[in-house]
């Protein structure tokens, strides 16, 4: 067994904000556990103290600061139920750690055993009876046996280090073939971010190419128009800085072809310098593409979870803030 010496902190000089951050760096869940108060009124809060206690019998447990108004009623209610928050539910996970608003208002719900309000759109369902109480410090313990649950399959939200975050399952990496060690999923090339990115654009790009090969425009063409869909009106300067990013530029050729198609017009901004946007009939050839582009993309997403999906595209996006010219032109 190897020994190493621990920089821990003792009890008697613990730096309660270090604490905290140490703690948090254990991704938890996020949960809401709803109830009745004695008036028979919603009651929820946000929690991510959540935890199974035991399997046979199926028992929960969650903890409740002792200054939390929503006290009373989890003392007195014989049911609660915990949610699993998916992570599609950030602003509800927002709402209901809110005090002193009705966080129930606008929010579809279902009732389950005792009358508890059942969250619609959650990742799994725990409905309890309170079985114990315990006061822990300054928190009170509820214990709950489980009397019925729902597992919906959906990516849940979590949280770590102050923040919410996604799971991104991690599969298994298939080992390479003996006869063919180059090829295999940890060499060089088919690990290389230009090869993957590269793949991945001709895949999502296919079924657009064959749109603008019925139409009769080039991937140029394309490229201006989605740029100003994106932001319409931009300066000349503008558009070639973002078609730059993609190796290409608004040539007078593309601009003429797309002028004599009646889908892009050239005027001269105040400060006198030449600026571009869509006519009517762009802004609709626009949309078009948009909707194959669309159709295209959640082909491509259905390949992956909902949390992996927007992971990938904030990696993305890093990537260009971090090496594209005038990157914020993008998000203008």
């Amino acid at each position: 067994m190897t020994t190493t010496t621990s920089n821990a902190a003792t009890v008697a000089n613990l730096d309660s904000r270090g604490f905290r951050n140490a703690l948090g760096s254990f991704a938890t869940g996020v949960t809401i556990v709803t109830t009745l108060d004695a008036d028979g009124k919603d009651v929820g809060l946000t929690a991510n103290s959540f935890n199974s206690v035991s399997l046979d019998p199926p028992m929960v447990l969650w903890s409740l600061a002792k200054t939390s108004a929503a006290l009373p009623a989890f003392m007195e209610s014989s049911h609660f139920a915990v949610h699993i928050l998916s992570a599609e539910q950030e602003a509800l996970s927002n709402t209901f750690s809110k005090r002193g608003i009705d966080k129930f208002a606008g929010v579809e719900v279902a009732r389950g055993i005792g009358g508890v309000a059942l969250l619609n759109g959650c990742s799994a369902y725990f409905q309890c009876n309170t079985t114990f109480r315990y006061e822990g410090g300054d928190h009170v313990i509820f214990v709950g046996e489980v009397v019925g649950f729902t597992d919906e399959a959906r990516a849940p939200l979590v949280y770590h280090s102050g923040g919410y975050g996604l799971v991104v399952k991690k599969q298994a990496t298939p080992p390479a073939h003996p006869g063919n060690a180059r090829e295999g999923e940890g060499s060089f090339n088919r690990n290389f971010l230009g090869y993957l990115l590269g793949a991945s654009y001709q895949q999502v790009f296919q079924p657009i190419r064959r749109e603008l090969n019925v139409l009769g425009l080039s991937e140029d063409d394309y490229l201006v128009l989605s740029i100003l869909g994106i932001g319409d009106d931009r300066s000349l300067a503008e558009l070639d800085t973002l078609l730059a990013i993609s190796g290409r530029s608004a040539s007078p050729a593309v601009r003429a072809g797309l002028r004599e198609r009646g889908l892009l017009r050239e005027c001269a901004g105040a400060d006198g310098t030449p600026r571009v946007a869509l006519t009517e009939a762009g802004k609709e050839m626009e949309l078009q593409l948009l909707a194959v582009a669309k159709l295209s993309e959640a082909t491509a997403e259905s390949a992956l979870e909902y949390s992996e999906v927007q992971l990938l595209k904030q990696l993305l996006k890093r990537i260009v803030r971090k090496t594209a010219v005038a990157p914020q032109l993008l998000w203008k």
